[in-house]
């Protein structure tokens, strides 16, 4: 395994993010392939076996029980100071809005609750989950920089926002002497590179991390064409996502099962060569043992220059879906009926 710095931060972290999205009660999520908890133990510490020490989870995933289920098995077989550990907090429900819950006490109920499903003193990074326009951009960021003061959460980062509110927010902090958002987690892998146009050119020039979730297209870039699994057939986030650029996106899926078979690797390690060529740690969820190995050798295979243009040319704009599709002031009811009652988030 790798390591490096998450941007501007002092967190060393390695280059492979184990995503949680996939652990915890199956009785409080959506997913057919959720693992109980014996199982995402074993994945856990294979991860820790392979150098992985970078975890993610959120509070959304599963009602809490992922973080449940991760701040358990990190007590057992890791000591805190050799773990970096991510969790993500919800907007605000119409319910606190309505009750004059401020964005600084909603931000306080969440790392709390988030600190005693870990069962930990302080989270390493704290993520604002999505953008929230029914609350003040100035009540998160003082509500985060309060738990950062706090000890709370060592540092913050965000996930599923423009280039612009990443930017609006970071210029927000450095006027009110706040803390800064060192990392973002958005939706980039190699067919659907959106976040080059713009968010990528602003972590390059200001050292922020990009952490990418949907690593490898909710599978699709580690099958072969034809190849399926019960993931595939059954998950209809991912499904929304990628099946109406299914035919565009196979000629690049081609490739990489090209290069593969060139290289004697799996689909998965050339498709996170390339994306670890772009960013800092994409967080790649695992629920068998044989996705984090894959994604931990990814690390060591090193394409060359021709084989990164071969991989990229036969890319074509794509619309935005998902959270980012609805990140807009119209769409912002959407987002609280996704953070009320017990429906966990979706995989982003």
């Amino acid at each position: 395994m790798k390591y490096v710095k998450l941007g501007n931060s002092q967190l060393e972290v390695s280059r492979i993010c184990m995503g949680c999205m996939g652990f915890g009660d199956a009785q409080n999520g959506q997913h057919s392939w959720t693992l109980d908890e014996e199982h995402s133990r074993e994945i856990i510490r294979r991860g820790l076996d392979l150098g992985v020490n970078f975890f993610d989870t959120a509070i959304g995933y599963q009602s809490g029980t992922s973080e449940q289920y991760l701040g358990r098995a990190l007590k057992d077989f890791a000591r805190r100071e050799d773990v970096v550990v991510a969790t993500k907090f919800l907007p605000r429900t119409q319910e606190e809005i309505a009750a004059g819950i401020s964005g600084q006490q909603h931000i306080e109920r969440m790392i709390n609750t988030s600190l005693k499903n870990l069962g930990l003193d302080y989270v390493d990074l704290y993520i604002y989950h999505m953008w929230d326009y029914q609350t003040p951009l100035y009540d998160i960021m003082d509500g985060l920089n309060r738990i950062v003061k706090a000890g709370k959460a060592r540092y913050i980062g965000i996930s599923n926002c423009f280039a612009y509110q990443l930017a609006k927010a970071n210029g927000l902090a450095q006027r009110e002497g706040f803390a800064p958002f060192v990392s973002v987690q958005g939706h980039y892998n190699l067919i659907f590179r959106e976040e080059e146009r713009e968010m990528a050119k602003l972590c390059r020039e200001d050292n922020i991390a990009m952490t990418p979730y949907s690593a490898l297209a909710g599978g699709r870039l580690s099958k072969h064409p034809g190849e399926t699994s019960k993931r595939l057939e059954e998950d209809s986030y991912a499904k929304l996502k990628y099946d109406a650029t299914a035919q565009q996106d196979n000629v690049i899926i081609h490739r990489v099962a090209e290069l593969a078979q060139k290289h004697g690797v799996s689909m998965t390690e050339v498709s996170l060569a390339w994306l670890l060529t772009k960013v800092t740690a994409p967080v790649v969820g695992a629920t068998k043992l044989h996705h984090i190995e894959g994604a931990a050798k990814a690390v060591d295979l090193v394409l060359s220059p021709e084989e990164l243009v071969y991989l990229e040319e036969e890319y074509v704009p794509h619309k935005l879906v998902g959270v980012m599709a609805q990140n807009t002031p119209g769409a912002a009811k959407q987002q609280h009926v996704w953070s009320t009652g017990n429906q966990p988030i979706e995989n982003r």
